[in-house]
């Protein structure tokens, strides 16, 4: 998957920003306010995700030049994704999906209302 197919399928998602809180080149994207994905905007290799621990360390197995622990990520909940290895763009899409649907779990019940007003 490439960059714009990576962003496009983010930035589509309700409640979504984008920003570049650290420097000028690691785009991150967030829903309502807490992060589910991150690239570098210059150097274009992959993204990082969050995954349900034991899915992580399954798809590590079955693709192990193509996911790998979070490059500056929490190695048991972050997973890096390789853009250019054999992880096909469906499962790179659900992986995207999988951490949104994680991180939205996660929210405070009145930013999940909130989020549901936006869809």
């Amino acid at each position: 998957m490439h960059i714009e197919a990576f962003r496009a399928h983010c930035i589509a998602k309700p409640g979504v920003e984008e920003t570049f809180p650290f420097d000028e080149k690691t785009l991150v994207f967030k829903v309502m306010g807490k992060m589910f994905a991150i690239c570098d905007v210059d150097h274009y290799t992959g993204f990082n995700a969050k995954c349900d621990p034991e899915r992580a360390v399954e798809l590590r197995e079955q693709y192990p030049e193509g996911i790998v622990p979070g490059w500056h990520s929490n190695k048991k909940h972050w997973n890096t994704i390789v853009a250019d290895a054999n992880v096909p763009d469906d499962l790179q899409r659900d992986l995207i999906d999988h951490s949104y649907d994680l991180v939205v779990a996660g929210l405070t019940k009145k930013l999940q209302a909130e989020l549901c007003d936006l869809r």
